[in-house]
């Protein structure tokens, strides 16, 4: 059986450096997307947004690896873009206002049937509560500056910031949404060790 480890053969995306921002040009590439609003340390729309798509995002791992692919990959991490309507207020101390959509990445060879065969096995076993608002789309975010930061979302801002400066000192500006990639496991990791890529796209 054939295994694939994604984040290895995208280690530019998915691994970046702690030391320094770099420049990556990100591809299409096709996500579970659910999308949403509110603090997600304290809404329950978050977690069952976050429930649905690794119930679908795992049941589509082992439909490959049990059908004729005969195909074995890990699923990929949880990423989140985040904004309000007013960018000029988003902060911190607004977190009730933030929108989200959260997303999972899934392998070029994954189809919208296969999606939809994912989905119903999920609906007929858990049935999670965000499943109906589910979408399968493709993502596309080109030009994007990027770190990963290590330790509590809480002290997120100064990685931020770094990234924010390349952008204003290469010349280029803001678009898009703030990106985050979830590498580490918050339920048992110490938040001391908890690895997320901060991006930020860049036109």
């Amino acid at each position: 059986m054939k295994k694939i480890d994604f984040k290895k053969e995208l280690k530019h995306l998915y691994k970046p450096s702690v030391k320094s921002v770099g420049r990556v040009t990100v591809p299409g590439m096709n996500f579970l997307m659910i999308d949403g609003q509110g603090d997600p340390n304290t809404s329950q729309e978050f977690q069952d947004a976050v429930e649905a798509l690794y119930s679908v995002s795992y049941a589509l791992k082992f439909m490959v690896k049990k059908g004729d692919m005969g195909i074995d990959y890990g699923v990929m991490p949880l990423e989140g873009l985040w904004w309000s309507d007013d960018m000029s207020t988003f902060s911190v101390d607004c977190k009730e206002a933030w929108k989200w959509t959260l997303m999972i990445m899934q392998p070029e060879f994954i189809s919208q049937a296969m999606v939809e065969g994912a989905i119903k096995q999920v609906r007929a076993k858990k049935n999670p509560v965000s499943l109906s608002q589910l979408r399968f789309a493709l993502f596309e975010e080109g030009g994007a500056a990027q770190i990963m930061h290590v330790g509590p979302f809480s002290e997120e801002g100064p990685t931020i910031e770094k990234v924010h400066t390349l952008i204003e000192e290469s010349g280029k500006v803001r678009r898009g949404k703030h990106h985050e990639i979830y590498l580490s496991d918050i339920r048992r990791a110490d938040p001391a060790k908890w690895k997320t890529v901060i991006r930020q796209p860049y036109s």
